[in-house]
């Protein structure tokens, strides 16, 4: 065998490898934080992990499409305070269901408008969602005078068990994203629409030269992504047993990092939603991580803010070898 037949040989186990880096980096954090503290493996902590991860696995699937697309939404932090304050007070006032409805139409909504201005008016992403971010989370605080929705008796019982009840040992909530996963998964990598998602993200001026509606896919992606934040916002209701109009803050910069970190490009045009999901569970065990070994809590934001410096220079630096 030639040196030449030699390395197109091993160019195939070093692609194998470089998409696995997501992957093999989640080891990597788990085995280091199990091996410093004993607690990590402990079934309430995996528990924990599982349910802090639950929320931002739904942010992040419609991050993905999202960032696919070719641009990226940092009003979804707001939007999940939005829909959990909305869905709130509409089931204090009427059904549960129809105030879980009313959160996560109040999500569609916001991402449908986002979608619209950048698809349709052209204007930048970073400048429209940005906007969004401050704009929705006045509207919150407005709407609640900045105090939690709780209601002189709680919330219904029927919704609450959303956020406490188990099925085969496992939270409610930890099983919702798997369906979505599943269904996201199946819309996104197996369909024509996401075939349209991926070409429109890939080159704009292309897509649209072989037909695709590309304002509308654009819209639509920017619509999903609102949805799935308004769904994230009715877990964390049910979980917080309240309508809380301050949560959410940073919400966006850490679902964008996961889905880079799992590969997505900021360019648009490349990425998996699982290797969205391992990112999302890199940042939320590397934030279990250090709480578990007791670093500052300013200290634990200097280090999210260097994975999130590190995923972005990472994009640039796949960008530049492809």
């Amino acid at each position: 065998m030639t040196m030449r037949q030699g390395l197109n040989a091993a160019r195939p186990y070093s692609r194998f490898l470089r998409d696995q880096v997501p992957l093999l980096a989640l080891v990597a954090v788990c085995a280091t934080t199990a091996v410093l503290s004993e607690r990590f493996l402990s079934p309430v902590n995996l528990n924990n992990i599982l349910l802090q991860g639950c929320v931002m696995a739904v942010i992040a699937i419609g991050m993905t499409f999202v960032i696919i697309a070719g641009g990226f939404d940092l009003s979804v932090g707001s939007t999940v305070a939005l829909a959990g304050t909305v869905s709130a007070w509409v089931m204090l006032e009427t059904h549960w269901s129809l105030g879980a409805a009313a959160g996560i139409a109040s999500g569609a909504v916001v991402g449908y408008l986002n979608g619209l201005i950048v698809a349709r008016l052209r204007v930048n992403p970073f400048i429209t969602t940005l906007g969004s971010m401050v704009v929705v989370r006045g509207i919150v605080l407005l709407i609640t005078d900045g105090r939690p929705i709780v209601g002189d008796e709680g919330l219904p019982d029927t919704f609450l068990e959303l956020g406490r009840g188990r099925l085969f040992g496992v939270h409610l909530l930890v099983w919702l994203p798997l369906v979505l996963f599943a269904v996201f998964g199946w819309l996104l990598h197996m369909t024509a629409y996401g075939k349209r998602i991926f070409a429109t993200g890939g080159n704009r001026d292309a897509a649209f030269l072989a037909g695709i509606d590309v304002e509308r896919v654009t819209a639509s992606a920017y619509a999903w992504c609102g949805t799935l934040a308004g769904v994230a916002g009715v877990m964390l209701a049910a979980r917080l047993q309240s309508g809380q109009p301050t949560v959410g803050e940073f919400y966006e910069l850490t679902a964008i990092a996961a889905v880079v970190l799992g590969g997505a490009s900021l360019r648009g045009g490349d990425g998996k939603l699982y290797k969205s999901m391992i990112g999302v569970f890199i940042m939320v065990v590397l934030a279990n991580s250090l709480n578990l070994l007791n670093v500052h809590s300013y200290w634990q934001r200097v280090a999210i803010g260097l994975v999130i410096i590190a995923a972005a220079a990472a994009d640039q630096i796949k960008s530049r070898n492809t």
